[in-house]
């Protein structure tokens, strides 16, 4: 668990030197920015760096900073880190240099593996070194098939390597929640009974690179998902916020396993400013701001509900987590995870 001391009055963004945000669900959700996410990032620049780490491999690095700099957040191709270049620090580790590559994805995929030197194709007919697969609104089940006949020996017995730049199984869009990488890499798992090794979120490569990139010294990084942000985040020691715009609500955030919990729950970025209060605990009670929580063997009590809803959130999370009991072992009122947030 990621709780740590915070003097009085401080920050999620004090001594931070870099901030990393992923950006489905944390700086937009499809084409349109989230309500207060691109004010709130632009006064995080001043006196830090400001950089963005996606799971998403449809699109070029190059598309993403012009999309982000058409919201009004001026960003250059180097300041993205994409699971597509997190995928080609393994893949050049185990193929040889100008191997022929089958590609399931999109144009961002395709560019930094012809970038990286290797030869594309969409044929297992082509003997490919390896496949490597993201996501793209167009992949179908004729690029699934071809990933299947590839990788139809187990690598153990001589076959290819098999790279995912990540296996989200969602993705936010304006009108809801659409099916991800995840959700297409597990259609050629089950058709072939191989696992794909993970290049993006939640494994730590994409953050090694971000960090190396950006030089960091005292990162902190925004995400909107437990399992991928979050988790991802904690295994490369980075200090996380999880902000309740995008996928995970307040009943993900409850039952937030040790290794998926973040250090700062905020509901949306403008909180990245505001000082982050600190919980106190005495005699058995959690107090965050007004709110205050209590865990009386298997109920969960509210004492107060405070008069911010995020704060009681922060209360209810820290009473649970604090105990290393799984959620189902507790009764939890329905008003601590009742969801008042902004929805994607």
């Amino acid at each position: 668990m990621a709780w740590f001391s915070r003097p009085a009055g401080a920050t999620p963004l004090d001594g931070v030197d870099v901030v990393l945000a992923d950006l489905d669900g944390v700086v937009y959700a499809g084409a349109g920015a989230l309500p207060h996410a691109v004010e709130s990032l632009n006064l995080a620049r001043e006196g830090r760096r400001l950089g963005y780490i996606t799971n998403n491999a449809s699109r070029t690095d190059i598309s993403v900073a012009a999309h982000l700099s058409d919201l009004g957040l001026p960003t250059r191709a180097d300041e993205v880190v994409t699971s597509p270049q997190a995928a080609m620090r393994l893949l050049t580790a185990r193929i040889a240099p100008g191997s022929t590559v089958l590609v399931v994805g999109g144009d961002g995929l395709v560019t930094e593996v012809e970038k990286a030197g290797f030869a594309v194709t969409r044929s297992a007919d082509d003997n490919p070194a390896a496949v490597v697969q993201g996501f793209a609104p167009e992949v179908g089940w004729t690029h699934l098939a071809e990933a299947a006949f590839a990788l139809k020996v187990p690598e153990e017995e001589g076959g290819i390597p098999w790279i995912a730049t990540n296996t989200d199984w969602t993705i936010p869009q304006a009108r809801g929640m659409a099916p991800g990488n995840g959700t297409l890499v597990s259609a050629v798992h089950t058709a072939i009974g191989r696992l794909a090794t993970v290049a993006g979120k939640p494994e730590v490569p994409i953050f090694d690179e971000a960090v190396a990139r950006f030089g960091a010294q005292h990162p902190l990084f925004l995400g909107d998902r437990l399992d991928t942000d979050i988790l991802g985040a904690n295994r490369a020691g980075i200090p996380s916020a999880l902000v309740i715009t995008g996928v995970d609500r307040p009943k993900h955030l409850l039952a937030a396993p040790a290794d998926s919990q973040p250090t700062f729950l905020l509901s949306d970025l403008r909180e990245l400013h505001e000082p982050y209060p600190v919980a106190k605990v005495r005699d058995g009670v959690v107090a965050v701001g007004e709110a205050r929580v209590r865990i009386e063997g298997a109920d969960v009590r509210i004492l107060s509900a405070g008069d911010r809803p995020i704060d009681l959130l922060r209360a209810g999370t820290r009473a649970i987590w604090d105990t290393g009991r799984a959620i189902f072992g507790f009764r939890v009122p329905e008003q601590l995870y009742a969801d008042p947030f902004h929805r994607p």
